[in-house]
């Protein structure tokens, strides 16, 4: 475990001191220390997937979120996925998918991420299982050009539930809020857009495509090592539209926590599963870093703003 790395002087990315690792492992549960699921609500859960879906009952979850290994060669801190035959990829997933699903209530929803490659056979092991509503697009604005082929600057999350008939949905706990290049003016006066101080806005209910999230950076204080970590914006998203406060939100492949973390910073209840040790602690001090810090980047005031620009405008506010 590397807690020594050298970091440039203004990088935030999260790191572990040899003095609090055994205090972070500590609140880890493991299949040496889990005796009962009375004790899994708020938890991170250290161990192989299958092994500890045992500990979790059938309809825990209000909200799932997956984010599982794509079909790419991949290495999490040591432990290697390998690219494997379209046909191989969905064999695996359905060695723990349906299982995950019991978890869901039924009133329940679940989202899981994909990339262009593994997309359809993400599809086609949820449709086996749920209904799916939608597939939200968001634009990864950054990652490495290609020679050969366009640059990948997209991830695909799907949005499925239990009951098409009964499942909560909450949109307007996701509006975002956008500057207006052409305002139009009726009889004089903003036509649905604000003039202030800040600029001009509007507000806009969100469509299934999102080109306002930044991927966490060397100083985003949300920022860790981990190769594939989903932004705090993005999964605030999820939560807020399809959860409640006090709800439970499942994460069986929590990675450095995120989905945890913004549970926690929204009110609501978490669990999640990490079968790696170290990204497991850096979610635990994650979670304990929003116990003094419950902000995250892009959402203030109840909207998600454009990307880039409430920085600017809590910047203009700042200095009038």
């Amino acid at each position: 475990m590397d807690t020594e790395k050298k970091r440039a002087k203004n990088n935030r990315t999260l790191t572990l001191n040899s003095e609090e690792i055994d205090g972070l492992r500590s609140r880890l549960l493991t299949k040496e220390n889990i005796h009962s699921a009375s004790e899994i609500t708020n938890r991170t859960i250290n161990g192989d997937l299958l092994e500890m879906l045992e500990f979790v009952p059938d309809g825990f979850a209000d909200l799932i979120i997956i984010d599982p290994p794509y079909n790419l060669s991949k290495n999490f801190n040591g432990m290697k996925f390998s690219r494997r035959s379209q046909e191989s990829y969905d064999e695996y997933l359905e060695t723990w998918f349906p299982k995950v699903c019991k978890k869901l209530k039924a009133n329940g929803s679940l989202y899981m991420c994909g990339d262009w490659k593994c997309t359809a056979s993400l599809q086609n092991a949820i449709e086996k299982q749920l209904t799916v509503l939608n597939r939200i697009t968001w634009q990864r604005e950054k990652g490495r050009g290609a020679k050969n082929n366009w640059k990948n600057g997209m991830e695909d999350i799907w949005f499925a539930v239990k009951n098409p008939d009964d499942y909560y949905f909450n949109v307007d706990a996701v509006m975002c809020k956008r500057q207006v290049l052409a305002p139009y003016k009726a009889d004089g006066k903003p036509k649905d857009w604000d003039d202030s101080l800040d600029g001009k806005f509007r507000l806009t209910y969100p469509s299934n495509f999102w080109d306002d999230i930044s991927v966490p950076f060397w100083s985003m204080p949300e920022n860790t090592d981990h190769p594939t970590q989903k932004p705090e914006k993005l999964y605030a998203k999820l939560i807020l539209a399809s959860s409640k406060e006090g709800d439970v939100v499942f994460d069986p492949f929590l990675g450095s926590g995120t989905a945890s973390v913004v549970a926690k910073k929204l009110k609501r209840s978490y669990c999640g599963i990490e079968l790696n040790e170290e990204y497991c602690l850096w979610a635990e001090k994650r979670l304990l870093m929003a116990e003094q810090d419950i902000s995250i980047q892009g959402y203030s005031d109840g909207v998600f703003w454009e990307r880039n620009t409430f920085a600017k405008q809590a910047k203009k506010s700042a200095d009038l």
